[in-house]
């Protein structure tokens, strides 16, 4: 399926490593010019040098002064900014006993604000070509949040919310907004937290065994595994393009049907 994206360029924040690295090769597979984002200098460059047609540019995005440090680095490389994808965003370790007032307003300034700075500076450029994408990370906890890390599902609720909000400001514009919101994604991070969790419980630390477990204790769903990363990526590539013109305001789970599914 030719998506129709050659030509454009797209930013991907937090791109330099994880799931943002896969989604930037992906749409530079589809002949998107992929500008690289990192939090810290040099590791943008790193990644960029590894994909045909990109650029780099890095910025503290936890912070107002590095969101708007990428937004002057990106008019450097280009005036036109087509593609927006707000890959960035952290977790963090938290309680409704122990996470305090600043630990809320952390996840809130690295989940929340970061977006809204990018978007703020880049949908202006979008508005007046009449045509942009803007894809937002989310999680499946904002339709089925945890007990644990209140302050991060917070967050990460009210990026959708903002989303929902922003796509009803650019009606008309030639603008989407979509929201994409994952389940547990295989990445070298997690597959290496629960294999130190199946050592330390004495348990098999082989793959197959840790998702087997994963399935049945934590993420049962219907697919019976957990996605890779290329899964999402393929999504946020299909909503960038102008065969998803007409799939807007939405916010999509990748979660092989966990949320609302009953074992």
């Amino acid at each position: 399926m030719d998506l129709q994206l050659g030509g454009k360029t797209a930013l991907i924040t937090g791109s330099n490593r994880g799931t943002g690295e896969i989604i930037a090769r992906t749409l530079a597979d589809e002949g998107v010019q992929v500008i690289i984002h990192s939090n810290e200098e040099g590791a943008s460059e790193a990644t960029a040098k590894g994909i045909a047609n990109s650029a780099w540019v890095w910025g503290n995005l936890a912070t107002s002064e590095g969101a708007q440090q990428t937004l002057q680095q990106v008019t450097r490389v280009t005036e036109n900014v087509d593609v927006l994808v707000n890959n960035y965003g952290t977790a963090g370790r938290g309680s409704w006993d122990h996470s305090s007032a600043d630990d809320w307003i952390d996840m809130y300034q690295k989940n929340v604000l970061s977006a809204m700075l990018l978007i703020q500076g880049l949908a202006p450029v979008m508005k007046a070509r009449r045509w942009g994408r803007i894809v937002q990370l989310g999680t499946i906890g904002s339709h089925q949040p945890n007990a644990i890390m209140p302050h991060y599902y917070a967050a990460k609720g009210a990026l959708a919310t903002m989303s929902a909000s922003l796509t009803k400001e650019l009606s008309g514009t030639g603008i989407t907004v979509n929201t994409v919101s994952p389940g547990y994604i295989k990445t070298a991070e997690l597959e290496e937290g629960f294999k130190q969790r199946a050592r330390k419980e004495g348990r098999d630390e082989s793959w197959p065994a840790i998702e087997a477990h994963i399935v049945k204790h934590e993420f049962p769903n219907p697919c019976g595994r957990i996605a890779e990363r290329e899964e999402v990526a393929d999504l946020v590539a299909f909503l960038c393009s102008e065969r998803a013109a007409f799939i807007n305001g939405q916010n999509i789970r990748i979660d092989g049907g966990f949320v609302g599914t009953t074992y």
